[in-house]
């Protein structure tokens, strides 16, 4: 049963997935996220916290990989939470627009 119901959710996630970007609405709402992002100072505090992390540990001792596990978990904190609210509220309207998923 718990199978069946993580199938379906899998199911419903790509079938949505499939219609924003068959309508375009993935890129606008990338696009939204972005300039909210800058508009907010997140990209420049990622920016600011990557910069430290190269400096502590020193350029030739730094791997992208490196670089995404540490800023990773600092940038999805540091996300406002009205980003987060108005985006999910924007992905909501989508869907009740889309009904016929």
């Amino acid at each position: 049963m718990v199978v069946s119901k993580m199938n379906k959710d899998v199911q419903m996630g790509a079938a949505v997935n499939q219609k924003l970007i068959e309508t375009g609405e993935k890129e606008s709402l990338k696009e939204w996220v972005r300039a909210k992002f800058i508009e907010c100072g997140w990209k420049d505090q990622l920016k600011t916290r990557c910069k430290e992390v190269i400096k502590e540990k020193g350029l030739e001792h730094v791997t992208v990989d490196d670089l995404v596990a540490e800023i990773t978990p600092k940038g999805r904190a540091l996300v406002p939470d009205s980003v987060k609210k108005e985006l999910l509220q924007r992905i909501r309207t989508f869907l009740a627009q889309h009904a016929s998923l």
